[in-house]
């Protein structure tokens, strides 16, 4: 049942033209930690930011802006709505003013705000480092009369900054509303602020630190060891935003549920155990049923807010802030050692749970999805052409975690996404042959078979440094059989320790490695591939078929997808190239834009990773 081998190791992707196999899309992960190199911060204004409902954070916000002001120190004032919080990263003094709005949630205007940092804080590929150079101050303002929500908004941003490696500087206050001494308490709260803008340092119950703030302050950075790096991994608490369980309470709570739930009417178990439940919901999954879930990826975010889409837009035209990410199965049938879950999630070679309706998974998903993506209304950079079409999903991405192609009546859901013209790319490890042999609107067996095939096929090749990704020879052979149409050749990402997974840093190659790597398989097949397609954020290259895709010297890996559709609903046999689409400039290998799309405006985060060998 568990596989731990990685040499040399391939994963299916049959792209069913727009029924598409892929496997694990992950994206390098750069840590730094507190040392001595010492690095010039940006010359920016501090900020004060204000989260308010009825207008009680905004008045207080004035008052210590005015406060600070008369002691000569100038913050931005700026409403929570007008923010972007990737900036975090480029800011060296943050204060909030934050207020608990209904059942101990943010003001509507500050849910993005505070989703990207719960995000942030639960996806391993942020580090918890990303902040480490912000110093911050939190205020609360809330009602005591609400108990256990009191504040509680504040008291979470407070917290997961910390998770981020911000130093907080004076310590979090608990505004009270109904004390009637909230402007004393800010002004008490302010004096404390300005002795630490000062360089001093506040005694007592708040305090934190000291340092004064200016355009000439340094911060100090170095470079982490794996062994560093794997210990603080699991200190921080940080996990994966795909991690089916992460690291929730124990099974042995006394507070958990019974994990073995039963269906009363056919005895069968549930697959969403409330454990694995609270952990994805958690995560920002959205549970349908008793065993699917969708998920707003990442990449639909940026391509909404016009910052890029993920890989398969570059090398198949797919629009990522059309693409809804879903699965029906959230079990898998491995226990792969470079797996980022960490084997937490449910495992099985063969369906043993409770089945839900194919209809009603798609109705539910396509409802989930629509309603996460009217939640980016109003996020910064969002138009609202770009959000109209993001209310229309072209593609879906059934993938997520587990193993889609387990699901019983994976056809039919298939067949349910066609005849609404959405495309789907169905992300398997090719264990379940027979499950491939019968899944339409193709046919395929194995890897042996799979030249045979009509439709696009693809290989997705995982490199892990001194594991694999020195064996081109083993990996040609598995080629050989199969003969894909494409090659995606992607270097796997650390996603910190655990008891069956000893990887580290030192075992995720660079971009070039994988370009590197990629050129040689193409040499060595003698001009059956070549280099086609790259896209640098995300560490992968593709390879395609000369005689098939490469025409005039022009690449046509895109996918035309309305002919797609078109050919699907006739009936009537079809091949791969009856789809086919040009690949834009941008996106063929060695343009200086590297698969980014030009049309997007290039969003780059901080960062102060440098490969071995160059100068810091």
């Amino acid at each position: 049942m568990a596989s731990s081998s990685l040499a040399p190791r391939v994963t299916l992707l049959a792209l069913l033209s727009a029924t598409t196999f892929y496997c694990f899309y992950r994206s390098r992960r750069f840590k730094l930690k507190l040392a001595s190199q010492k690095l010039a911060l940006p010359a920016r204004n501090p900020k004060l930011i204000y989260i308010t409902q009825t207008g009680t954070s905004r008045t207080l916000a004035y008052r210590l802006h005015k406060l600070l002001a008369s002691k000569g120190f100038i913050f931005d004032l700026i409403d929570v709505k007008d923010y972007e919080p990737e900036d975090l990263s480029k800011e060296t003094f943050v204060v909030i003013l934050a207020s608990t709005w209904e059942d101990g949630k943010p003001p509507p205007k500050a849910k993005f705000f505070v989703d990207w940092i719960e995000e942030s804080v639960n996806d391993f590929r942020v580090g918890a480092l990303l902040l480490s150079k912000l110093r911050y101050s939190v205020f609360g303002v809330g009602s005591g009369a609400y108990g256990e929500s009191f504040d509680v908004v504040a008291k979470g941003i407070s917290k997961k900054l910390k998770a981020l490696g911000a130093n907080e500087v004076v310590s979090l206050q608990e505004g009270d509303v109904d004390g009637g001494r909230l402007g004393k308490e800010i002004d008490a709260w302010g004096d404390k602020l300005v002795e630490v803008l000062k360089g001093g340092v506040v005694q007592g119950n708040g305090v934190i630190a000291g340092g004064k703030l200016d355009e000439e302050s340094d911060s100090e950075f170095a470079y982490v060891s794996d062994d560093e790096e794997e210990e603080n991994e699991e200190e921080s608490g940080v996990i994966d935003l795909e991690d089916i369980a992460g690291k929730g309470p124990s099974r042995n709570s006394k507070n958990t549920v019974d994990v073995n739930v039963v269906k009363k009417n056919d005895g069968k178990k549930e697959m969403v155990t409330p454990v694995i439940r609270a952990n994805l919901q958690k995560q920002g999954y959205k549970i349908i049923g008793s065993h699917s879930g969708v998920k707003l990826c990442r990449w639909t975010k940026s391509q909404l807010r016009g910052r890029g889409g993920c890989y398969k837009h570059s090398f198949y035209g797919i629009d990522s802030h059309r693409c809804m990410e879903a699965t029906p199965s959230l079990a898998c049938a491995n226990k792969c050692v470079f797996c980022w879950r960490h084997h937490t999630n449910p495992v099985g070679k063969s369906w043993q749970w409770k089945m839900d309706d194919p209809v009603e998974i798609v109705n539910t998903a396509i409802d989930l999805h629509t309603k996460m993506i009217k939640q980016m209304k109003g996020v910064p950079g969002v138009e609202e052409k770009r959000l109209a079409e993001g209310l229309l999903p072209r593609h879906c991405a059934l993938s997520l975690v587990g193993e889609p192609i387990m699901y019983p009546e994976i056809n039919t859901l298939i067949d349910e996404l066609h005849g609404r013209r959405i495309s789907t790319f169905l992300v398997t490890n090719a264990q379940f042959p027979e499950k491939i042999k019968v899944l339409r609107p193709i046919t395929q067996e194995s890897l042996t078979a799979l030249n045979e095939k009509h439709q696009r096929t693809v290989y997705r090749l995982t490199l892990v440094k001194g594991w694999n990704a020195e064996d081109v020879d083993g990996y040609f052979k598995l080629l050989s059989l199969g003969k894909p149409d494409f090659i995606e050749i992607k270097g796997v990402t650390y996603c910190g320790t655990s008891a069956t997974s000893k990887l580290t840093m030192e075992n995720v190659p660079w971009h070039s490695d994988v370009k590197a790597f990629s050129e040689a398989v193409a040499l060595r097949s003698e001009g059956i591939y070549e280099v086609a397609c790259e896209h640098e954020h995300s560490c992968c290259v593709l390879l395609a078929k000369v005689d098939k895709f490469k025409i005039n010297g022009q690449w046509n890996t895109w996918i035309d997808y309305e002919k797609f559709q078109d050919l699907v609903a006739s009936g009537e046999p079809f091949k791969s190239t009856d789809y086919m689409a040009p690949t834009p400039s941008w996106a063929v290998y060695g343009a200086v834009e590297a698969g980014f799309d030009p049309q997007h405006a290039r969003y780059r985060k901080e960062r102060n990773h440098k490969p071995k060998g160059q100068s810091t």
